[in-house]
């Protein structure tokens, strides 16, 4: 697949709001997350997804603020009903969601059909997947590049945990998220870790996103707007970082070769991309 240049956005938190109670969309928009997600799919009950399905949909008739948000629609898995009747509202409306978050994706053709009908549609929305089967996390490589569209994997540990009949605990769980952030820097996108779901353990929190962030994830899901603050600053890189970053550019560019040496380390062009990121992300929190 050919390389294909996103921009280096912050997605150090996101947070779930449900379409079926759209007076909280622009609460959400509001509590700090980097992506709000509205959701139609495990958080809507089968009564209640038409309903939920109109709300977000009209939601993006109306024009969205330019406030740093991403904005993203949880669709029903491609595999049900529930998700061909959510792909067809989209196609339907003139107004789509600026992204969609697939859900259970066990294939890479799931992925390649719905970019082939947005393409259709002449719909410019991005994608988001969520890998939490086992047949997915399987074909995770090949999933990730299954379409341009994709901006960042999602990695479901609850579900996957069932999948792999294990604890949903770091260590047994280790090897999943290995293959997620593997297959997301493979084509230079994020890679996000689910959230954590004791609310009251805002200590165990930090430390699970701290561990998150050092295997490679961009950042972490919430439950409660209240766990956004921690999550932010987990992910956020610190000035000594952003200084490092900076020195790095810099002696890369006086270079004009493949590696340099700062501070006695040997440090090669790879390298060269994180730093960038770091910047970027830096710049865009900071503004």
């Amino acid at each position: 697949m050919p390389k294909v240049e996103r921009p280096l956005v912050p997605r150090r938190s996101f947070i779930f709001t449900p379409g079926l109670k759209p007076e909280m969309y622009p609460k959400a928009l509001a509590c700090g997350a980097d992506i709000v997600c509205v959701e139609l799919e495990d958080g809507i009950a089968p009564k209640d997804k038409a309903e939920a399905r109109r709300n977000a949909m009209a939601l993006f008739a109306e024009p969205q603020a330019n406030d740093g948000v991403e904005r993203i629609v949880r669709i029903n898995c491609l595999r049900e009903a529930f998700g061909l009747s959510d792909v067809q509202a989209v196609l339907e409306t003139d107004t789509p969601p600026p992204a969609l978050m697939l859900p259970k994706v066990r294939t890479p053709d799931e992925v390649i059909w719905l970019d082939n009908l947005l393409t259709e549609r002449g719909h410019a929305t991005r994608l988001h997947v969520i890998i939490e089967t086992n047949p997915g996390l399987e074909a995770v490589h090949d999933i990730a590049r299954a379409s341009p569209r994709i901006d960042a994997l999602f990695f479901g540990g609850v579900d996957m945990a069932a999948e792999l009949r294990c604890k949903n605990a770091w260590e047994p769980l280790l090897y999943a998220r290995s293959r997620v952030v593997h297959a997301a820097a493979s084509i230079e996108v994020d890679a996000i870790d689910v959230p954590f779901l004791d609310l009251e353990d805002s200590v165990g929190m930090e430390h699970a996103a701290g561990l998150a962030l050092d295997l490679g994830f961009s950042g972490k899901g919430s439950i409660h707007p209240k766990q956004i603050p921690i999550l932010n600053n987990v992910f956020t890189p610190d000035q000594a970082q952003v200084d490092h970053a900076r020195r790095v550019i810099n002696a890369f560019e006086e270079a004009d070769t493949g590696l340099v040496v700062i501070d006695g380390k040997l440090i090669e062009k790879p390298v060269l991309r994180e730093m960038y990121r770091i910047l970027a992300i830096s710049e865009r929190v900071s503004s």
